[in-house]
């Protein structure tokens, strides 16, 4: 075989210089949108997530004001002086009032809930405290145990309606201090830090009787 033989079959085995550079090209493009494609997915695999992590968050802090706040109880407080206090108090940032958890739960009894939103600096957060209830004894500070609800809380914010008289028409009120009934709905503002904005939370309590003073935690008398 002569050496031009051998030169033109060479030839016709590689690959020019424009033909290399165009597979380049090609390659490139096809990183940049393989890589295009994974940052996508991954962008709304993450936008998944939060939303999840953010159903998940509204759900938690609905069901809680559902299962404790809407069987709150119309007790009195009596810690043996002469005034009695409402077990249920509200403002438009706190809330107090006194609900049961199950036999099955190791708190089993009345317990006294407390939901207060904190602030630290320009991001607040809402903490459940949680202490046994019961009339005519002094607090155990030792019994209390406080929880976060909820964390990057921007706004909180908490109406009242109902009226002191069963027979007038109810209106919403800021707070609910100094009364001796339930309010008939309790309405629930929150927004985030991220600026998501919960739809809002509206509790119908299904105890608005105007308690007994005389009952107690048993539902003895107070002095019994």
């Amino acid at each position: 075989m002569s050496v031009d033989k051998v030169v033109t079959n060479n030839k016709l085995k590689g690959f020019t210089l424009i033909e290399v550079l165009i597979g380049l090209t090609l390659l490139s493009i096809m990183v940049v949108l393989l890589f295009t494609s994974l940052k996508i997915c991954a962008d709304s695999w993450e936008k998944g997530e939060r939303k999840i992590t953010n159903v998940n968050e509204m759900a938690v802090v609905y069901n809680f004001f559902q299962q404790h706040l809407s069987v709150a109880r119309p007790l009195w407080n009596d810690s043996g002086t002469e005034e009695k206090i409402f077990s249920f108090q509200g403002g438009s940032q706190t809330l107090h009032f006194v609900s049961a958890f199950p036999a099955s739960v190791g708190r089993a009894g009345l317990q006294m809930f407390s939901v207060t939103l904190y602030e630290d600096g320009e991001e607040g957060f809402i903490n459940v405290s949680l202490e046994p209830f019961a009339t005519g004894m002094e607090r155990d500070e030792a019994s209390i145990e406080e929880v976060t609800l909820i964390k990057h809380v921007k706004a909180f914010k908490i109406a009242y309606f109902g009226a002191d008289d069963p027979a007038s028409q109810g209106v919403w009120a800021d707070d609910w201090v100094g009364k001796s009934t339930l309010p008939h709905l309790v309405k629930i503002n929150i927004e985030l830090m991220n600026g998501i904005y919960w739809p809002e939370i509206i509790i119908d309590l299904k105890v608005t009787s105007p308690p007994v003073d005389s009952v107690g935690i048993n539902g003895h008398g107070a002095g019994q």
